[in-house]
Order: C-alpha cells, then structure tokens, then sequence
C-alpha cells in the first residue's frame, strides 16, 4: 500500500513499525527501506528484500538518540556531529551493546546519521525516534528516488510504502568512520570529503 505523508497518517505508519513491519520512507537522500533498528526479524527481513547482508545504518530524531547505538562516541564523533548534523553525514562509531549483530554485520558498528529534513525527522521521531534507513532498492538496483520506484522494485513485500514526494538529491549521505582518532573516508556523498578534512583542520588549529 502507498500511503501519502500527512500528519493524520503518522499513527498509522508508527503501528507499522511497532508490530515489527518494514516500511520505505523519503529519507534526507533517496527512499530508505525502514524498520525498528532492534526488531531482529524486521532487519532480517530488510536484508532479504535487498539480497544484501551488509550493515544497515540507522537515522535518529535527534541527538540524544546517538546514546542509544554508539557505545562511546570519540571526540570526533561528537566534532563531527557538532559540525554537520542535521545533515546528510553518516558517522559510524562503536555500536552499544544493545544494537542487534543484523544492524553491525559483525563489524561491532553502527552507522548514525541525523537528517536536515524536519518532515524526515518528524517521521521517525514518530516511530520512536530511530529507524533503519538503507537504500530502498535491491543491492544491484539503482536507489529509489520516488515512492512509485520504490513499489517497482518491491511491490507488495513491503508493508508500506510512505510517499513524500521525488527526492531532491543525487547524491547518498557521505559516510565517516570515527571509530578512532583519525576518521576514515568510506564514502564521498552530498558532503565533500575536503569540507569534512577542513572542519576537523580548523578544529585542531583553534585548539592547538
């Protein structure tokens, strides 16, 4: 079923969260394949729709949200989020131990991202303030840049699909892993990886 996103249709699209159902949404970048980050079956479900078992990242509604995957965020971690959230920069930290092995792929992390998109967050902060958010596609399609494309794809096998209109990128969220002190590129998206190297530069020129 496609459902418009309205204020009215908000319960409704939490219910099917909290009965463990999968759902696409318009996230901040392309249409995301969501579900409650600790409901075991529904990501399993997420990574057979894909036909990919790679790590799934998770938005959150607002910050205090990080605590609840990220076991000790590193100083750069929390530069980095000072800087660029609300925003399309995905920061992979150390996962809390709370975060199911589905969400990590065994990798003991966990990608967070806060969307600049207030109808975004708005949409998770009903579904309890966090949600899966990996692509909307099978991991040898294209992302899903409408809702429309998003029922090609997966037609009835997923319990919802929210339409909130064409996304207004081209580009994935870019992904930092801030493990350790030093952050690793893992990939380049909406935000330039030279404008990520020049806040934490300019960071340590202020401290140093």
């Amino acid at each position: 079923m496609i459902i418009s996103q309205t204020t009215e249709s908000l319960p409704s699209i939490s219910e099917t969260i909290a009965r463990g159902g999968v759902i696409a949404f318009r996230t901040d970048t392309f249409y995301g394949l969501g579900a409650d980050p600790f409901n075991r079956k529904a990501v399993q479900r997420i990574k057979q729709l894909k036909g990919s078992h790679n790590p799934i990242l998770i938005i959150i509604s607002d910050r205090d949200a990080v605590r609840r995957f990220i076991a000790t965020p590193t100083p750069t971690f929390d530069l980095l989020a000072k800087e660029f959230w609300p925003g399309p920069l995905t920061l992979i930290g150390q996962a809390a131990s709370a975060v199911p092995e589905e969400i990590t792929a065994g990798t003991k992390t966990v990608g967070v991202r806060l969307p600049g998109d207030v109808r975004v967050r708005a949409l998770v902060q009903a579904c309890g303030g966090a949600l899966t958010a990996t692509s909307a596609n099978p991991s040898h399609e294209e992302p899903a840049t409408t809702a429309r494309k998003v029922f090609d794809y997966f037609a009835d096998a997923i319990d919802l699909i929210v339409d909130d209109g064409d996304v207004t990128t081209d580009q994935p969220s870019t992904v930092v892993d801030v493990c350790d002190v030093e952050p690793r590129l893992i990939r380049e998206g909406a935000i330039a990886w030279s404008t990520v190297q020049r806040a934490l530069n300019q960071n340590k020129f202020k401290r140093g």
